[in-house]
């Protein structure tokens, strides 16, 4: 008992203190009503990026919000105490000029509140002095560039075939016509499924390898640049063909992985002491657009798969450079996943003894106007659809320029282009020439040498890019015009012909 009584004497002092039981008084909110609306920030700045910034407001009332716009969203939320909190969110600007509004804020018997809205608008991106190192000697030494596209990369009942898919076969003239036009580098995607033997040393068909040989002598009689790759051999999940770079499977299983990197290390070191003794015209190119099964943006595992193609390309060099003669000098071209710039942050420079190695991607920007099945009308600041896209162009090629170009790391776009439109449609084909004129500009500018996309498919629609007959070397029927557009761009040194002045005289065009 004796040790209960302190314990009751504290309970009865804490029921006489009630909540100030530590000695201090409760502060109780001031619920007077404020006689006006007032803000804790008068004004909103935002990037081009855009954003959300919430803002405190006091008011007697639960106020109004007027004054938003299509790019500013504004929203109170609950009313308590005479007090809430105003949340304001700023889309992305996606032009080139600032932005300005005022978001209102209004109660009766009261006067309205504004707070202003400025927004930046999008960076243009300036066109860069050209550093004088490799990478831009690189660029310029190939120029621009045309791809004998589905040629040697056809394939029939699972076997490769010269004349499968268009059913020519190159000559001579083929390239002698291709250097008059103004081409200086060809790129001849090959396909070698088919011709493959069986495991371990996976012997070639000679038959195949020795046209390919004659046909790479043709583009050297011709003074041209060469590419030569393995393509179509990716496993994209068809079920049409011995599609033998199975990523997929190398991803998922390091047994696969083992044995493709053999069977690739045996297919280019025979490749390579083909061509070893041809000299530094030719480069050789790993692979094309490999892909984890069939998806062409990566899902997960980037870095996984992206460290397979990674492994492969290192185990082309090595292959390629064991086999001695200018082989162990001469350049060499590694793609990324999909051969995207999107995921060229993932693509590493292969160890390499000679320091030759060039990095690779494709670019069909924007899809939905150049090979996608929306095939739209048009493209540009003068059109409906993409009217930024010029500004975005040169926005990936700066950021090509900036990551490798300016850093003096070799890098090259292997195919580019846009399918051909119907010259019967003057307006559509006037935005096709001036996208084409463009896009090589910009890629001169910026330092990417471009090899164009020719499938030998001569007339308009989807997946039509015929511009030089494969088997002549003459101009298909309406090859001439753009062609004639891509070398001015790519071959014009006049200090008043930029990109600026392409896009500038683009009105003149429609107009006529």
């Amino acid at each position: 008992m004796k040790r209960l009584f302190p314990v009751l004497i504290a309970a009865i002092a804490v029921i006489a203190c009630g909540n100030n039981a530590g000695g201090t008084d409760t502060v109780e909110p001031d619920l007077t009503a404020p006689s006006a609306i007032t803000v804790s920030q008068p004004s909103i700045s935002a990037t081009a990026d855009g954003g959300t910034f919430t803002v405190n407001v006091k008011a007697p009332v639960r106020p109004a919000v007027s004054g938003t716009t299509d790019w500013v969203s504004a929203k109170l939320g609950i009313f308590k105490d005479y007090s809430t909190v105003l949340t304001v969110t700023v889309a992305k600007n996606a032009g080139y000029e600032p932005k300005s509004a005022e978001v209102v804020l209004s109660a009766s018997g009261v006067s309205d509140v504004k707070i202003s809205v400025s927004q930046a608008a999008r960076e243009v991106v300036k066109d860069p002095e050209l550093p004088a190192n490799a990478a831009v000697a690189r660029t310029l030494e190939l120029g621009l560039g045309w791809n004998m596209g589905n040629h040697f990369d056809a394939y029939s009942n699972g076997v490769a075939s010269e004349t499968a898919w268009q059913g020519k076969s190159a000559t001579q003239a083929t390239f002698t016509g291709l250097k008059a036009k103004g081409f200086t580098s060809v790129r001849i995607p090959a396909t070698w499924m088919g011709h493959i033997g069986e495991a371990p040393d996976y012997t070639l068909d000679e038959k195949w390898l020795n046209r390919i040989y004659e046909v790479v002598g043709f583009a050297e009689n011709a003074g041209l640049n060469v590419i030569l790759n393995t393509h179509h051999d990716e496993d994209h999940g068809e079920n049409d063909g011995n599609h033998w770079q199975n990523l997929k499977g190398a991803v998922d299983s390091e047994e696969v992985n083992k044995q493709v990197k053999a069977e690739i290390a045996a297919v280019w070191t025979q490749i390579a002491e083909k061509f070893k003794d041809k000299g530094d015209f030719l480069m050789l190119e790993s692979f094309n657009e490999l892909i984890y099964g069939n998806e062409w943006s990566s899902k997960k595992d980037d870095e996984k798969r992206c460290n397979v193609i990674n492994e492969w390309n290192q185990v082309f060099v090595d292959a390629v450079r064991a086999t001695g003669g200018n082989n162990e000098t001469r350049w060499l071209g590694v793609p990324g996943y999909a051969a995207s710039p999107n995921y060229l942050k993932y693509l590493t420079v292969p160890n390499d003894p000679a320091g030759k190695i060039m990095l690779a991607f494709h670019c069909y920007d924007p899809y939905d106007y150049t090979i996608g099945d929306k095939q739209l009308p048009d493209w540009g600041h003068a059109g409906t659809a993409y009217k930024n896209g010029e500004e975005e162009i040169k926005t990936l090629f700066n950021s090509i320029y900036t990551n490798y170009i300016a850093k003096n790391i070799p890098i090259y776009m292997g195919e580019f282009g846009c399918s051909m439109r119907n010259k019967k449609d003057a307006k559509a084909w006037a935005y096709y020439l001036y996208y084409l004129e463009y896009f090589v500009k910009a890629a001169r500018v910026f330092g990417i040498s471009g090899f164009l996309w020719d499938n030998g498919a001569d007339g308009y629609g989807k997946e039509r890019h015929g511009y030089v007959d494969h088997g002549t070397g003459e101009y298909t029927t309406n090859g001439k015009e753009p062609v004639e557009a891509m070398v001015k761009a790519w071959s014009t040194t006049d200090a008043n012909y930029t990109l600026d002045s392409v896009y500038d005289r683009f009105w003149e065009v429609l107009e006529n």
